[in-house]
């Protein structure tokens, strides 16, 4: 297998694509497939030319892994991600690579955006795209509320006074 990079596009095992899309796939992980020699442009390009929708969602997925390569730290950091994405979403472009390399191993931090891939005008909307509800505003604790912290209110005191001491303490050596 080549190697992974951003940019790179995986489809589930199970995406129905039309005959005259002509896809060079590889096995990647459970139920993902590598796809050759294409980007999410170009794919989908020959998506809508065939009749079918390629949309993508804001949602991007991001893991980390590690490895005794780079190459073997990408490739497990992304195995990690696409567990997480959504049965909604049939395909995913490598977004962004971040690689840092230790004295003995390799840590990458993968982000995918997720595509669908499907016929029809109108896309259903999946779940985990639909806005949360805004949670409510809580009260505001009073600056000088026992409930921060047990000590806080004792301590603001004395390193205000340490404060202005070392104040005067350096005008005076000035």
């Amino acid at each position: 297998m080549r190697n992974i990079a951003e940019s790179n596009i995986f489809l589930r095992g199970q995406v129905e694509v039309p005959n005259g899309l002509k896809l060079a796939t590889v096995e990647f992980c459970a139920g993902w497939n590598y796809v050759r020699s294409a980007d999410a442009r170009r794919l989908g390009k020959k998506i809508h030319a065939c009749g079918l929708n390629f949309t993508n969602s804001a949602y991007e997925a991001m893991k980390s892994g590690v490895g005794n390569s780079s190459q073997e730290a990408i490739a497990n950091a992304l195995t990690l991600t696409l567990r997480h994405v959504s049965e909604s979403f049939n395909a995913v472009e490598v977004k962004h690579i971040e690689l840092t390399q230790y004295p003995w191993f390799f840590l990458a931090r993968v982000s995918v955006c997720p595509y669908r891939i499907e016929r029809g005008a109108v896309l259903p909307v999946p779940e985990e795209a639909m806005p949360l509800p805004s949670a409510p505003r809580h009260r505001r604790l009073p600056a000088h509320s026992p409930e921060l912290h047990p000590y806080f209110g004792s301590a603001i005191p004395m390193l205000k006074e340490m404060l202005i001491s070392t104040n005067n303490s350096q005008e005076r050596s000035q």
